[in-house]
């Protein structure tokens, strides 16, 4: 009796093992079905910022070679968190992407509370595309160097404004990171975004900003703002004449802005090496390579795992600056 139960019992589990893996064959999302239905690209900002404009010059050449449309959803609230929140809980299927900026990894440095995991909670795909911040100074300010202005703020230790974007932002982390290296105090002023703080110290208000090109460019060629050193470790194809702060006496020093695309953690590798060939493939063609240009961005790829490297390097980084510094986004 206990032999017969036995093996109805085996020929149970059996049966429900076999049809479970059945299904999971069907539903698992392979580099052959892989996509038959639209992709939503969740950009967690506005409407006209750089992840935006970015999604939306990515966007042609990904519908084109995945043959489905890419529908981008603009979820701005909350410095991001919304929209990238979206991504942390969708289907692990690679049919919810989001295009992240190099804020994701400064967000959890500043904020311990976040409804995710910057790092665990997705699976990246690849870079698209990065830039230096530039060093900036007001045209008016006696330092045409990053050696002079280190000495000028030596001179006058918390006597000079630097704007930010906001109070523990990426911005904000990195002027404290490089206070810390050069052993200069100054005053923080946060803005509420890029044009505020570009507006300041075009007038004079904040005589420095750590900024990206795409803020500060117009007004260093009409002459108002002078660059003295990008973030870098070598010289920027777009910038050439612009040293790096590595090159001026802090060797190892890097502060870059990137762009790039994520997806749920769990997607199946085989989607990621899909969407991944797809990106390094979209960024080597000259139009979208010249596009980025005028961003004053220039191609990045590489592997999803290069990616991920990056992604769990800054975390870890920022996360010692803000508390070196006791920067927090409360």
């Amino acid at each position: 009796m206990i032999s017969a139960t036995w093996g109805i019992a085996r020929a149970a589990i059996i049966c429900g093992l076999a049809a479970s893996l059945l299904s999971a064959a069907r539903s698992a999302p392979t580099a052959q079905n892989y996509p038959n239905h639209p992709i939503r690209l969740i950009v967690p900002f506005a409407p006209g910022g750089l992840n935006d404009t970015v999604a939306r010059l990515l966007q042609p050449h990904l519908e084109k070679s995945l043959k489905v449309s890419v529908i981008i959803d603009n979820r701005p609230a909350a410095s991001g968190i919304v929209g990238t929140e979206t991504v942390a809980k969708a289907q692990p299927d690679g049919y919810t992407l989001l295009m992240v900026a190099s804020s994701h990894t400064v967000i959890p440095a500043t904020n311990p509370k976040l409804p995710y995991d910057a790092d665990k909670s997705f699976a990246p795909i690849a870079m698209v595309g990065q830039n230096p911040f530039l060093f900036i100074v007001n045209a008016k300010v006696p330092a045409a160097t990053l050696g002079e202005f280190v000495a000028l703020a030596k001179a006058k230790p918390g006597k000079i404004n630097y704007a930010t974007v906001g109070a523990a932002s990426q911005s904000h982390l990195i002027t404290e990171l490089f206070s810390q290296r050069a052993g200069i105090k100054m005053q923080q002023i946060p803005y509420r975004g890029g044009a505020p703080a570009i507006t300041a110290t075009v007038a004079g208000e904040t005589q420095f900003t750590i900024i990206s090109p795409q803020a500060s460019l117009p007004h260093i060629a009409a002459g108002t703002l002078r660059a003295i050193a990008a973030g870098s470790l070598a010289r920027d194809p777009q910038f050439p004449n612009i040293p790096t702060v590595s090159e001026q006496g802090y060797p190892g020093f890097e502060a870059i802005q990137w762009v790039g695309l994520l997806t749920a953690a769990g997607t199946p590798k085989a989607v990621i090496d899909r969407l991944n060939r797809e990106v390094n493939t979209a960024i080597r063609d000259p139009d979208l390579i010249a596009k980025l240009a005028t961003q004053g961005m220039s191609p990045a790829g590489g592997t999803a795992e290069e990616f991920h490297n990056v992604i769990a390097t800054e975390i870890a980084n920022w996360t010692a600056v803000a508390r070196a510094a006791h920067i927090t986004a409360d």
